[in-house]
């Protein structure tokens, strides 16, 4: 793990201890720091709180004041952070059931949100529970038992669905028209990649590992994939039609899986 990820995540650790005390039992690094794929300057930081009992509002907020960038600074490009509690995690429920969610860094905007009815529906559901079938997969443990016995999977039909919402969601975002490398179209098709991974072959990678297997596989997109994983080294990216055809087709495939 990276020097400065690693002394970031004791501190946070730190300040989440000193907020929630014995109701802490539980914190994960997630994202590309669980999958060990993560990219300075590139990833982010996603972090997984549990706690055993709901959280008071006071709380959430003394929480947030102690972890944002502004009072700890995320080295990355920012922090993504979500608590749940023990029973949330061990319920392999679809719906998001977060605590208290804080996004912050010095390039990413900032986001505390105390409620899951206050995160806005245009904003995506599906995330939480996605994130949680990965941390269940490959969670890091920063405190308390293994994340495979703390965090259920979803059902495959719940599986299903979150991905279909997920690429919908992708898919509704505006790209620009015509040949021209369209910026973040590298991860969203890579993160297509991810999705149709796990579908066909039940595991979880990270983005650029899961666009290595479909080009393994001889998928018909290999020319877009390698163009995708090539950006994230610095290269151009996918042009936008590139990205949204690659996307259309993993939605039609995940759709139509029994």
């Amino acid at each position: 793990m990276d020097t400065d990820v690693r002394r970031y995540l004791d501190d946070l650790l730190a300040v989440a201890r000193a907020v929630l005390g014995d109701n802490l039992i539980g914190a994960y690094a997630a994202g590309s720091v669980g999958l060990d794929a993560y990219q300075p300057g590139r990833s982010d930081i996603d972090v997984a709180l549990l706690c055993a009992d709901p959280l008071p509002e006071q709380t959430k907020r003394a929480l947030v004041a102690g972890l944002r960038h502004e009072a700890l600074p995320c080295p990355a490009r920012g922090l993504e952070l979500v608590t749940y509690r023990r029973s949330v995690a061990a319920s392999g429920t679809p719906e998001p059931g977060f605590e208290v969610e804080l996004n912050t860094g010095a390039r990413m905007p900032f986001r505390a949100t105390y409620a899951p009815a206050d995160r806005p529906v245009a904003d995506g559901h599906f995330w939480y529970a996605l994130d949680r079938s990965i941390l269940r997969q490959c969670g890091y443990p920063l405190l308390g038992a293994p994340a495979a016995e703390v965090f259920a999977d979803v059902s495959p039909a719940d599986l299903r669905r979150l991905l279909v919402d997920a690429l919908g969601w992708w898919l509704a975002l505006p790209t620009p028209p015509g040949d021209e490398p369209a910026p973040g179209a590298e991860d969203a098709v890579l993160g297509a990649c991810r999705s149709l991974v796990r579908v066909r072959h039940g595991r979880w990678l990270a983005k650029s590992e899961a666009g290595q297997r479909l080009i393994a596989d001889g998928d018909e997109a290999t020319p877009v994939i390698e163009r995708a994983i090539a950006a994230r080294r610095g290269g151009p990216p996918p042009s936008g039609p590139q990205a949204r055809a690659f996307q259309q087709r993993v939605l039609d495939e995940i759709t139509q899986t029994p």
